[in-house]
């Protein structure tokens, strides 16, 4: 049964979701919708029984003193509300939680009861997933749909992948059957530095956040950590003539690819991008884990590569011949 006493009449709300684990590559997601939660000081009004969806061997509890008295804190999934000011306010619902591990059906049925009892309008889930992408290049973000309609109105790609899924595209396919328009945004990761946290992939999804619900967000500290991030990779990479040679492999590959886009159309349509995300922003904005891996763009788990380990520095796998290189995709 749903209870929402306490929570008040919401404004054009749209649900914001993420999830730790498979779907959150470098923890981009995840650490996206807490920073909307911080930002706007989010409200907890909810969350799901533990019990239901988690399996406490592979999400354990954690043990925590507080004055002296151990307390619990269970791994599950919260929703909080936030209030968006501005000339058009509106309301955020945050879900933030973990891939459950069972009761997948259940699980999307209970999240979509939320949004049928607040009146979302739209449903938004952030993902991240590792792929062939050069961290000195811009973070390529998709924003997918299973809505034709929804697809041409917000100028989103109709989604066309095939394979193994997670927890994102299971609550987006359950939105579609439900009647409630929904998004996926994905934000690639370069596989050979995977690990948490990577502000730059956070950065990205908020920016695609911020085109699509045509809306300002605080970003913070976050630009600057996404720039010192990189530095921290680049030298990294500077330090094993292998990973400098592969990194540059694939700023040539993804340069050669995005040739074809450098159309005058598309140049138009990002410059009006730009020029959106500087007037939300306003003169005084901000300048522009589980276990088995994460999503890959071909649908697999995959592990990192740059990072110095007990055992000795592992290194990116060689790049294919001609014939053997993979396509990018979008998980859904």
């Amino acid at each position: 049964m749903i209870e929402l006493e306490g929570v008040p009449e919401l404004i054009d709300p749209v649900m914001v979701a993420a999830f730790e684990g498979w779907n959150d590559a470098g923890d981009a997601a995840s650490t996206a919708v807490a920073h909307l939660d911080r930002e706007w000081k989010g409200d907890v009004f909810a969350a799901l029984d533990a019990e239901d969806y988690y399996d406490f061997q592979v999400n354990r509890p954690t043990v925590w003193l507080d004055a002296g008295v151990r307390k619990i804190t269970w791994p599950t999934t919260r929703l909080s509300v936030v209030r968006v000011g501005g000339e058009k306010p509106r309301d955020l619902v945050l879900v933030r939680g973990i891939e459950p591990s069972m009761r997948w059906r259940s699980f999307c049925n209970e999240l979509l009861g939320f949004a049928h009892e607040l009146g979302v309008e739209l449903v938004v889930i952030l993902g991240a997933l590792l792929g062939d992408t050069p961290h000195t290049r811009p973070v390529p973000v998709s924003g997918v749909t299973s809505d034709p309609d929804l697809a041409r109105r917000m100028d989103l790609e109709e989604t066309k992948y095939e394979g193994p899924t997670g927890i994102v595209g299971i609550l987006q396919e359950a939105c579609t059957h439900a009647g409630v328009p929904a998004v996926s945004l994905w934000a690639a990761v370069p596989h050979y530095v995977s690990q948490p946290p990577n502000p730059k992939a956070t950065l990205a999804l908020l920016n695609r956040l911020e085109d699509l619900l045509d809306m300002r967000i605080p970003l913070g500290e976050l630009p600057e950590d996404a720039r010192a991030w990189q530095v921290g990779v680049d030298q990294l990479a500077a330090e094993d003539s292998e990973v400098a040679e592969y990194v540059q492999t694939l700023e040539e590959a993804r340069d050669t690819a995005e040739l074809p886009e450098a159309s005058g159309e598309a140049i138009a349509r990002e410059f009006e991008r730009y020029l959106r995300r500087r007037d939300l922003k306003g003169p005084a904005g901000p300048p522009g884990p589980a276990a088995g891996g994460h999503a890959t763009a071909d649908g697999t788990d995959s592990a990192s590569y740059l990072r110095d380990n007990p055992g000795g520095r592992t290194r990116p796998p060689k790049p294919q011949g001609p014939g053997g290189d993979e396509e990018d995709s979008s998980e859904d």
